[in-house]
């Protein structure tokens, strides 16, 4: 059920420079059937027309929604997520998944390695005791020995293969509360319903094979479904999938025609998606970056702040969210086009993660995103040319080195 097959070799005319030229000269831009067309051609896949979406835009209502779901379950609960801190959050996630096992529910839990480092092992214990089946992620066994680290960076609930959920928030605190001495993080997630689950637990599932547990069973589906957002999920690891991952936001990119606003968390993008940026905002697209003012690795900021120059001298706008760390992923575009997830526009997203995005063709989706991208404008500077070469020598050239690191960031 993964989609695309693994080791493919994405064909000459859907890689993500031709596709974005296909989709400039569309005549109906993202409204297009050719550009529909285009991103199943590329995921091998079709849209999900049955997607029930519900996103959230700060951690208390997400996680409320998620411990809600986890306390309806009754068959089955798979958790996959980046960082699984042993914090008050993370606690209250064990405690509705012990509850979970005590009704005969199935709980599986994959966690990343690295990402979760900081957890204490005492709290890897509780979860194993707590009847649920565990495992943390390390090198996958797709990874070839020589490749810089391999991250799972997956983020994804899915319950009784009813009920899926996806995007940037991590279990800690950081997403909910906030930790002592900071605002709760900015972030985006989405709750789903429809056939759209089923592709989130083949996701799950190919993680968690990777990191050694035994496969899962696929029962045969009878939900009922009904209409809803047409939908494509984009998910990416190294072997699968990162080829197309680009091509989809490189042909969404050139099918724009009025707007591109783009929030992302770790901004260090490659000459290709530079280029493609760069050449977007050139055609008269309104193309505008939200990125963190504060952000919880400083290098990569600084990394992010080496673009500056050449981004505002093509024509974008760039903002810096100024309330808390922003460590959401999203993409709109026009009023037709969104992207939540956990992708960043940086190389190891693009290149070395396990990552999983949705993309919603629906204007009731996007018009969400457009409303949060504006409030969030509301508490963010704009960086514009005169700033950038205000800010101090030393900034300037500390954003200039950090750049030419971007690839190991």
């Amino acid at each position: 059920m993964l989609h695309p097959h693994a080791q493919r070799k994405l064909p000459a005319a859907l890689r993500p420079l031709q596709v974005y030229q296909r989709c400039v000269e569309l005549g109906q831009g993202l409204e297009d059937p050719a550009y529909a067309a285009l991103l199943c051609a590329i995921d091998q896949t079709e849209f999900h027309s049955d997607t029930q979406a519900t996103p959230f835009f700060d951690g208390h209502s997400a996680f409320a929604a998620m411990l809600a779901d986890i306390q309806a379950a009754q068959q089955e609960i798979l958790l996959e997520a980046y960082v699984l801190r042993g914090d008050a959050t993370g606690q209250a996630v064990l405690d509705a998944l012990r509850k979970a096992v005590a009704r005969g529910v199935e709980v599986r839990v994959l966690a990343d390695a690295f990402g979760s480092s900081q957890t204490r092992r005492q709290f890897w214990s509780m979860f194993r005791r707590s009847g649920s089946r565990f495992r943390l992620s390390r090198r996958p066994m797709y990874a070839p020995r020589g490749l810089l680290p391999i991250l799972d960076h997956r983020k994804l609930l899915i319950v009784d293969r009813r009920v899926g959920f996806t995007g940037g928030m991590n279990i800690g605190d950081e997403y909910h509360d906030g930790r002592p001495g900071e605002a709760a993080w900015r972030d985006t997630h989405v709750r789903l319903q429809g056939t759209i689950v089923s592709d989130l637990a083949a996701i799950f599932a190919e993680s968690w094979e990777s990191a050694g547990g035994k496969p899962l069973a696929w029962p045969s589906s009878h939900h009922k479904t009904r209409p809803g957002c047409r939908t494509l999920v984009l998910d990416s690891r190294p072997g699968r999938g990162t080829n197309e991952v680009f091509a989809s936001y490189a042909a969404s990119l050139g099918a724009a025609r009025q707007r591109v606003w783009i929030t992302n968390a770790y901004f260090a993008p490659s000459r290709a998606i530079l280029a493609l940026l760069k050449h977007t905002a050139q055609r008269g697209v309104d193309v505008r970056l939200l990125l963190p003012g504060h952000c919880d690795i400083p290098i990569i900021r600084s990394a992010t702040q080496g673009y500056y120059h050449e981004l505002l001298s093509a024509g974008v706008r760039i903002f810096e969210y100024q309330r808390a760390v922003l460590h959401a992923k999203t993409v709109l575009a026009d009023a037709q086009l969104a992207i939540i997830g956990s992708t960043n526009f940086d190389f190891r997203s693009f290149n070395f993660n396990a990552e999983c995005n949705v993309l919603f063709h629906d204007t009731g989706v996007a018009d969400q995103l457009a409303r949060a991208f504006s409030r969030d404008l509301e508490v963010s500077l704009e960086v514009d040319m005169n700033i950038w070469k205000k800010r101090s020598r030393w900034t300037r050239l500390s954003a200039w080195l950090a750049r030419r690191f971007a690839y190991f960031m």
